[in-house]
């Protein structure tokens, strides 16, 4: 069973899934792929999807609160993200782009050994269903210029502003 909540963030409503290994879903509530990830979800692991709580929420809700106090760098929750071989790699190495750091699309590619796979690299990104978590809204246009974030840039910039003001690096060492 995956199990689905609401959790209110300083960003909106934000919708988190679950099964017993972890976490599956971390999403804003007015994205438009929300119900294609539902069903893509439901497809991977097999069984349907419902309302209502589970062991990892609690660790969630508590993370996500952390987070946007500023007090929260670095999320510990158990994660559980079915995809292709090429997408885990690319959500793998997504969790290695620094708190309060971007990287580029093509810096992304370099970091797989696939510099070439740009344009691959960016659909991985925008496949990512565990927003935040996995700091998909960390990767920016090689012109320093926010591009492509299923939660809409306003909420890209949001969090990239966030994170550096909390992320305690010089100037030079975080964004842009």
């Amino acid at each position: 069973m995956i199990t689905i909540t609401k959790i209110e963030t300083d960003l909106g409503i934000m919708i988190g899934g679950a099964v017993e290994d972890g976490i599956c879903l971390l999403e804003f509530s007015d994205r438009r792929m929300l119900n294609t990830e539902y069903k893509d979800l439901s497809r991977y692991f097999k069984t349907a999807i419902e309302e209502g709580e589970n062991i990892h929420f609690k660790s969630l809700r508590k993370q996500l609160k952390e987070y946007f106090a500023g007090t929260l760098k670095e999320f510990s929750l158990p994660l559980s993200t079915p995809g292709t071989p090429f997408q885990q790699a690319v959500w793998k190495e997504l969790m290695n782009i620094r708190y309060g750091t971007t990287r580029s699309y093509l810096e992304q590619a370099i970091a797989l050994g696939k510099p070439e796979s740009i344009r691959a690299v960016a659909n991985a990104n925008g496949m990512n269903r565990v927003s935040i978590i996995i700091p998909c809204h960390r990767v920016i246009g090689s012109d320093g210029h926010l591009t492509g974030y299923g939660g809409g840039l306003k909420r890209k910039r949001w969090l990239l502003d966030h994170e550096k003001k909390y992320s305690g690096l010089p100037v030079e060492l975080s964004l842009f």
